[in-house]
């Protein structure tokens, strides 16, 4: 079994068997012409329970057979044009290269002496992110699983600078498009079920600032403590960024921490065109990044920042064994000392790799492409009568459903909707999102592939219809 382990006698087995791997992925993605074979549960499960893995194959080729079947063949591919529908970007192949040589050397970046340069490069990347934003020379961060995470250490900070014993008083406050991990953080953090107090938004999908206002003053009125407030730049389903120069200035006036979560929208800080998007994230008190939205990195490669570095020292426990308390006098950087993980991958080299290959602007003209797009797209649907959309994209998210002509119930629209992406996914021609709007229905294109084209949008419109008159067709069959 030892031959099986990654060392100085087994590198050219190495080679070979990673070279094998990557050779049948490209394959695949050549090969690839839509993003989805549309197999569903019940046909892949019995695949996957007939394997037993207490009977190993004791050999790579063969498990790259098994995984032929298994995953390659079936996998939602992000890069296919088509592929309409989440957060989820194409990467980069600098991203992609850095993500097998951190995955062979196998850094972990909580300690000094486990990591050495991968330390270094990851705070090298924090600077190089503060200083976009404009944090300060006193800002600082650290790597996270994703957006969530950020959002909670984020909140994390916040309740511990607020300074009470009183949990039940704290209350934060969101837009009610906000994402879901604002609660989930509150609910993590110990606080009452009413710390987050939901902020309605505008015709835009934006935070109404006079609302928060409001809440702030009945907030102090009713001898409750303002903990944070929550600005979102790029909310999950409208690609909206709330007016943060005005929830600044509240912020500012309440002594209130400010989060903006930027983890879809922090893309514009490397934008050559839309950079003014974002004006006044410079002014947050911590800010969230994930650049495995709109840096085109593989997943995970996100980011906590904070304007005041001593405020991470919330996070910090010393152990004895691994990063003792006179190692800072040391002047010995441990990462962990900065993060609610221990053990931590070492993400930040695959945007690293991508810096030092593309540039800044190389990502940036990537991110402006697809908000063009998203422009773009927003002028053919609301131009197409069978369509309704929410609100004119911010980022690269369009939100609408179909609407026939001759029905006007609004169940029944629902329902035609519902179907449509649900036999668009089933056929694999392409995938769309979905959410709700005021109680409905809608449907969802999350556009983060520069190669996906205003006539793959038309196209996958004109499928989107085509299902939804075939599922009122059939209902109206039905119905007589």
């Amino acid at each position: 079994m030892r031959s099986h382990l990654l060392n100085d006698t087994t590198a050219e087995q190495y080679r070979r068997s990673v070279t094998d791997g990557v050779e049948r992925v490209a394959a695949k993605l050549a090969a690839t012409d839509r993003p989805f074979t549309g197999i569903t549960v019940d046909a892949l499960s019995p695949r996957i329970d007939e394997i037993d893995l207490d009977q190993p194959l004791h050999d790579t080729t063969a498990a790259l057979d098994e995984l032929e079947d298994v995953y390659l063949r079936d996998a939602i591919y992000f890069h296919h044009p088509r592929y309409l529908a989440h957060l989820n970007c194409p990467v980069v192949i600098p991203a992609v290269l850095g993500e097998a040589v951190l995955s062979a050397v196998n850094s972990s970046l909580d300690t000094w002496d486990q990591s050495a340069g991968g330390t270094l490069i990851e705070r090298k990347l924090i600077d190089w992110t503060t200083t976009r934003i404009g944090l300060g020379e006193n800002a600082d961060g650290v790597f996270t699983s994703g957006g969530t995470q950020s959002n909670l250490q984020a909140l994390l900070l916040a309740r511990e600078e607020a300074k009470t014993d009183t949990l039940a008083k704290l209350r934060i406050f969101a837009s009610e498009v906000s994402h879901f991990s604002v609660k989930k953080s509150a609910k993590l953090l110990g606080l009452g079920q009413d710390a987050v107090v939901s902020i309605p938004v505008d015709h835009d999908k934006r935070m109404q600032t006079v609302a928060l206002a409001r809440e702030l003053e009945r907030c102090e009125q009713d001898g409750l403590v303002p903990m944070a407030v929550v600005a979102t730049a790029g909310t999950t389903d409208f690609g909206s960024i709330d007016p943060l120069p005005e929830i600044a200035e509240l912020c500012e006036q309440f002594g209130t921490w400010m989060h903006v979560d930027a983890a879809y929208g922090c893309g514009l800080l490397a934008s050559l065109r839309h950079r003014d998007r974002i004006s006044g994230i410079e002014r947050a008190d911590s800010v969230t990044v994930d650049y495995h939205k709109s840096f085109f990195q593989p997943v995970s490669s996100s980011a906590v920042l904070v304007r005041d570095a001593a405020t991470l020292r919330h996070a910090t426990y010393h152990a004895e064994y691994l990063n003792p308390r006179r190692m800072v006098e040391e002047r010995i950087p441990n990462q962990v000392d900065k993060s609610l993980q221990t053990t931590r991958r070492f993400d930040a080299l695959k945007l690293w790799m991508t810096l030092r290959t593309m540039g800044a602007d190389g990502i940036g003209q990537l991110f402006d492409e697809v908000c063009d797009l998203a422009r773009e797209g927003w002028r053919l649907i609301a131009a197409d009568p069978r369509f309704d959309v929410v609100v004119e994209p911010s980022l690269s998210t369009l939100v609408f459903r179909y609407i026939p002509a001759a029905v006007t119930d609004p169940a029944e629209i629902d329902r035609a909707n519902l179907y449509a992406r649900k036999a668009l996914f089933a056929s694999g021609d392409a995938i769309v999102a979905g959410t709700k709007v005021g109680g409905r229905h809608y449907l969802k294109f999350t556009l983060l592939n520069p190669e996906t084209q205003a006539s793959d949008i038309a196209a996958v419109l004109d499928l989107i219809a085509g299902h939804a008159e075939q599922y009122l067709g059939e209902s109206l069959d039905r119905a007589s």
